[in-house]
């Protein structure tokens, strides 16, 4: 029988910084001929390649786990153009149960740089997808990363990890929701041009907010962040007037002096006919006098009380990354049971052939000693025959199944076949899943040749004259 292992090689963000990450991105049109070349590396039985912004891994599973570290270099080295000098060191290769514990922790969010997000699990489910599609996935990879996907959702819906926002722009969207529920038809009004306040008001625009007022003290600045909206731009001497008419106001301009006080924001509640205003100061030091929240229909924040918010939120996310972790050993757990049964299938396989041709053997012997059995005969005869062989074979493969899944069924499975003497025919099999296999990658290395020329618009014979 041969032993497959999984292993998992990349580079991620704690790893390799962002100047090296970008040399090992896979772009989507060269991806499946990655994975194709990827199979059909020394040793690789299956392959998932996984590319995000702050990874890059590649998924295996190898018949020589003593020398797929060297392969998968290779196959890097030679695919990206760079020496593995320059990427060793930032180069990290997991096998078998740390393999499979990195995929769970990635797929349920716990290995990102935001901790519990959750647009991992669908690049995961893709990338999957992708390579169950091209068929470079085999039986390890469907039941393992189908088993990563659902613990991945299950892990969100019931530890709520990805529901407590832990950025200040999305804390401070979150807050908004509070007070008006949606954002459909809000006006905002952005003071200054920071990133933060940008970033923000990216979050809020997404939400349904559907005007974007820019008021700057540089009008071509305000400009060119307004038209990132299809929004207005104003200087600040139309600050005040705006303010009667928006719903959200985000400040964040660097200036040494209070832009909003108390009296000048009360005057415009007068004119807003009780209408709630929803203000996030950004700015250090504050834009906005800390006393403006206490007038009537305000809500104001600033840095600090967004930034409690978030820490609050990571505690939150850190205890339910604790519970999703007790899953994960589960989910190993379970896995690791089911892979050790995967022999029992070729050793049935093998026993009932060998009691089959046994069988075979017996009848052709039988119909020799006694030559003058009809056909009604000879077919009872050979009903019950082979009654007694499969009844004889019940117990022992229902005792394998068990044996199988025990900690020791690794051992179990040795002393099974030496006891039943299968050597032979497992050696049989096993050529040929082999020759199976070698005609399958042989038939796939042809069908991508012709989609390669397809695609340069070259005929075979045009692209044999070139070469």
């Amino acid at each position: 029988m041969t032993h497959m292992h999984i292993v998992v090689a990349g580079l991620n963000y704690r790893t390799a910084p962002v100047s090296i990450r970008e040399k090992f991105t896979f772009s989507d049109a060269d991806l499946e001929l990655a994975l194709k070349e990827l199979k059909e590396t020394k040793s690789v039985m299956e392959c998932v390649i996984v590319g995000t912004c702050n990874r890059t891994e590649l998924y295996v599973v190898v018949d020589r786990e003593n020398l797929c570290d060297h392969y998968l270099r290779g196959f890097i080295e030679k695919w990206f153009g760079v020496p593995r000098e320059q990427f060793n060191k930032h180069l990290y290769v997991y096998e078998n149960e740390k393999a499979i514990d990195h995929l769970f922790r990635v797929t349920s969010g716990l290995d990102s740089m935001v901790i519990g997000e959750t647009q991992i699990l669908g690049q995961i489910r893709n990338a999957f997808l992708l390579s169950q599609q091209l068929k470079t996935t085999g039986t390890l990879f469907n039941t393992l990363f189908k088993q990563a996907v659902t613990l991945a959702k299950r892990a969100h819906t019931e530890t709520g990890i990805g529901e407590n926002p832990v950025s200040v722009s999305y804390a401070a969207v979150e807050l908004g929701k509070r007070i008006f529920g949606s954002y459909d038809h809000k006006k905002v009004m952005i003071i200054g041009a920071g990133k933060m306040s940008e970033l923000t008001v990216k979050h809020l625009y997404a939400n349904g907010a559907d005007k974007v007022i820019v008021v700057n003290r540089t009008l071509s600045r305000a400009q060119e962040l307004a038209g990132k909206f299809q929004g207005v731009a104003s200087s600040m001497d139309k600050l005040l007037y705006y303010l009667e008419e928006v719903d959200i106001v985000i400040s964040s301009t660097g200036s040494s002096e209070m832009v909003l006080t108390r009296d000048q924001v009360a005057a415009v509640l007068q004119k807003r006919r009780s209408r709630p205003l929803f203000m996030i100061d950004i700015a250090v030091p504050r834009d906005l006098d800390s006393s403006i929240g206490e007038l009537p229909n305000v809500f104001l924040y600033d840095i600090d009380n967004l930034q409690s918010i978030v820490n609050n939120h990571l505690q939150e996310r850190r205890k339910a990354a604790l519970v999703i972790e007790d899953m994960i050993v589960e989910e190993m757990a379970v896995f690791e049971q089911w892979t050790r049964t995967l022999g029992v299938t070729p050793l049935i396989q093998a026993l009932q052939t060998k009691a089959s041709t046994i069988h075979e053997e017996t009848m052709d012997s039988l119909m020799k000693k006694l030559p003058d059995l009809d056909e009604r005969e000879l077919k009872v005869i050979r009903k019950l025959t082979k009654s007694i062989v499969n009844q004889m074979l019940r117990d022992p493969v229902i005792r394998l199944k068990e044996m199988a899944a025990e900690p020791d069924g690794e051992e179990a499975l040795d002393y099974f076949t030496k006891i039943f003497a299968l050597e032979e025919q497992l050696a049989e099999q096993e050529h040929a899943e082999n020759a199976s296999r070698q005609q399958e990658v042989s038939e796939s290395r042809d069908r991508w040749k012709e989609e390669i020329l397809t695609k340069v618009s070259l005929k075979p014979a045009d692209a044999l004259a070139k070469t």
